[in-house]
């Protein structure tokens, strides 16, 4: 995997829903970049498919990439659910809407022209990656937090 994309993606939601938070540490040949972002009223599951979302728009060229996931939601999603889905036309397989369906469909985009292998990691269990996504994540809900302090201070 030395020539891949290492990711490590997290969603953080104070609140659910409530504020929230998404991060993602990127790593290529040594070279690491930090994203992070905030939605006012959302939800964790939200947070954590944006999180690979912007990890993956934020790529420049078609590329190798390991994407590593604490969310069962979005490892389930992308490798086993997703295929039916668009077969159902977005719907589950009770033929209710999938929840979601704006980000799984910007996901799908994002995800196309790369080779991606998912790989999911207990969250808070001192995998370095996992443990900066996180901090990532709460960053962007403190800076919401903090922009709120500074409108009515």
């Amino acid at each position: 995997m030395n020539d891949s994309v290492i990711i490590y993606t997290d969603g953080a939601c104070r609140g659910n829903p409530g504020p929230g938070g998404w991060g993602a540490m990127l790593s290529y040949k040594g070279i690491t970049k930090e994203l992070y972002g905030s939605e006012r009223e959302t939800t964790n599951n939200r947070m954590e498919l944006l999180a690979v979302i912007n990890a993956l728009e934020a790529l420049n060229k078609p590329s190798s990439v390991q994407v590593n996931t604490d969310s069962k939601y979005v490892l389930l999603g992308i490798t086993e659910w997703m295929d039916n889905w668009k077969k159902m036309g977005w719907k589950t397989a009770s033929k209710s809407p999938v929840k979601n369906e704006d980000l799984w469909r910007r996901l799908d985009a994002a995800k196309s022209p790369h080779s991606i292998e998912w790989k999911w990691v207990k969250g808070h269990s001192g995998d370095q990656g996992n443990d900066r996504a996180d901090k990532l994540a709460n960053l962007g809900i403190d800076m919401l937090t903090s922009q709120a302090v500074a409108k009515t201070g």
